[in-house]
C-alpha cells in the first residue's frame, strides 16, 4: 500500500521521526477530492499520544476531501513536516530532517476536541495558558478539530 523510501541511507528511526514530528511548527496536510485532484495546505498541529490533531474553519475545501466518501478512502491523508534545514551553497545540496505520515482524519468532538484545542495552546503560546483557556471557551463552537490516526511514520534526514 506504501511506497518504500527510497533513499534508505538518508531514513531515521522511527523514534527520531516522532521526535521531529514534535519538533516541527507546522506541517502541510494533503488531500484528495472527489475527482482526484489533490491538495496541499499548511496547518498547526499538535502530537497527543500516536495522533496528530488540527483544528479547522466550520467548512471548506480540506473538510470537503475528508468527508467525502471517495469509494471509501474519503479520510485517507497525509501530512509532511520539515525540521531543521541549512542550505550548502558549496556543496549544492541542504541539511534537512523531513517527516511524512500517512493516516486517516476524523472529526473529534467534546472531551478529544477540548484537549486537542488545549494541546494546540500549549505547544504554540505556552506563556499563555490561562488567557488559551479563555480563548478556547469563546472558540469552541467556532471550529473544527480533526485527529489523524497515523498508520505509518517515515523520515529522512542529511546530517
Amino acid at each position: 500500500m506504501y511506497e518504500e523510501l527510497r533513499r534508505k541511507d538518508r531514513a531515521v528511526t522511527e523514534t527520531e521521526a516522532w521526535d521531529i514530528l514534535k519538533k516541527a511548527e507546522f506541517g502541510v496536510l494533503s488531500t484528495t477530492d472527489p475527482d482526484g485532484n489533490p491538495y496541499g495546505v499548511p496547518l498547526s498541529f499538535c502530537v497527543m499520544g500516536n495522533s496528530l490533531y488540527f483544528h479547522s474553519a466550520i467548512e471548506g475545501h480540506k473538510i470537503k476531501n475528508i468527508t467525502s466518501d471517495k469509494g471509501g478512502a474519503g479520510n485517507r491523508v497525509s501530512f509532511c513536516v520539515v525540521g531543521k534545514t541549512e542550505v550548502l551553497p558549496d556543496r549544492f545540496s541542504t541539511r534537512y530532517e523531513s517527516v511524512i505520515l500517512f493516516g486517516r482524519a476524523e472529526e473529534v468532538f467534546e472531551t478529544e476536541k477540548q484537549q486537542a484545542l488545549e494541546g494546540l495552546i500549549c505547544k504554540y503560546s505556552p506563556d499563555f495558558i490561562p488567557q488559551g483557556m479563555e480563548y478556547i471557551k469563546k472558540a469552541l463552537h467556532k471550529c473544527r478539530v480533526f485527529r489523524i490516526s497515523i498508520e505509518r511514520i517515515t523520515g529522512k534526514a542529511r546530517k
